[in-house]
Formats: C-alpha cells, structure tokens, sequence
C-alpha cells in the first residue's frame, strides 16, 4: 500500500504510549492499533484532527505516501 502509517514514529517522538493516546484521542485501542500497525482502510478526518491535536503534529507527520512504482524502478 502506497500510504504509509508514520503513527508509531510520532508517539515515540512525543513519548506517549497507546493507552494514553486512546484516551486522549477516545478512540479504542484496538481501532488505533489498527491505525498504527497500518491495517487500517481509512481515516475519518476528526480522528486524524484529534490525534494531530493529542500529538501536537501535522497530518503529514503521520501519513506518508510512497510512489510503489517509483521505488520498484529505482531498484
């Protein structure tokens, strides 16, 4: 999949754990974890808002996306 979920990346970064995100986020933490293994389909835009405001980030610090047919080239 050509989007990568940068979620972990992030929560390292601000040391916060699962748990304390799935609070502060009210998300469970099956669904986040889905979201941060990148296992997810989508993304509803107030959970991405949310997550950004509990991370003090931008969307694009956790969402990458990556150009598959570009990177099988450069190989």
């Amino acid at each position: 999949m050509p989007i990568i979920v940068n979620l972990d990346v992030m929560m390292a970064k601000r040391k916060i754990s699962l748990n304390e995100l799935s609070e502060r986020v009210d998300l469970t933490l099956s669904n986040l974890s889905i979201l941060k293994t990148g296992k997810a389909k989508a993304i509803r835009f107030s959970t991405l808002e949310a997550i950004c405001r509990a991370l003090d980030c931008q969307p694009g610090d956790i969402l990458e996306y990556v150009n598959e047919e570009k990177e099988t080239a450069n190989r």
